[in-house]
């Protein structure tokens, strides 16, 4: 097939339905974890900081879904767009499997299974945010400039923070970033989108 034989919206569709489906993985993946704690409350040691980022990171996708509908703005979307785009997904999937894995019998609760696993979690983190800003710049230029001068500097503080909790298992740090981490994030979501008018 042709690289003119579809219309830009009927690519937009398609890249959002498959979108959709890693995006629902990473979704299942959260509910399945947190699910095994209702399940099998006593089996293993819950740690709020994990459960912090498990909360942080459903916001993360659930807001990350609601801005992709600005994909409709791009003028060409095209195979280097898509594969972008469905990598974008993919780091988030990485990121539910890491915070909630199959199994850790090997490890005497969550908080030793999340120190241990912090750099590979914290350094996907970052990646994602800094592809999150492509993300943003590819929309356009209009479209990155409506956002302010908070959104840059925003995800850059992100991306250190992340490097920095990648390489300190300093619990007060670890609680301090996700607590005020989920702070400012419901903070940033409802001021972006004003949930709460005049």
């Amino acid at each position: 097939m042709g690289p003119t034989a579809a219309s830009t919206a009927e690519v937009y569709v398609y890249i959002r339905t498959v979108m959709s489906m890693v995006i629902g993985l990473s979704l299942a993946q959260l509910l399945m974890g947190l699910a095994r704690f209702v399940q099998s409350p006593g089996e293993h040691k819950v740690y709020p900081v994990h459960l912090g980022w498990v909360l942080s990171m459903f916001l993360f996708i659930i807001h990350f879904w609601w801005w992709e509908y600005r994909l409709h703005s791009l003028a060409e979307i095209n195979f280097g767009v898509y594969l972008f785009l469905i990598c974008f997904c993919c780091l988030f999937y990485f990121l539910c499997v890491l915070l909630n894995p199959t199994s850790i019998a090997d490890y005497g609760g969550y908080e030793e299974y999340f120190i241990s696993r912090r750099r590979w979690f914290f350094g996907f983190l970052a990646v994602t945010y800094a592809v999150d800003l492509l993300d943003t710049i590819m929309k356009g230029k209009l479209y990155f400039q409506s956002l302010g001068w908070e959104y840059p500097i925003r995800n850059l503080v992100y991306i250190v923070l992340c490097i920095i909790a990648a390489y300190t298992a300093n619990r007060r740090f670890q609680a301090a970033f996700v607590a005020v981490g989920l702070i400012y994030q419901i903070s940033w979501i409802f001021r972006l989108y004003d949930v709460f008018p005049g």
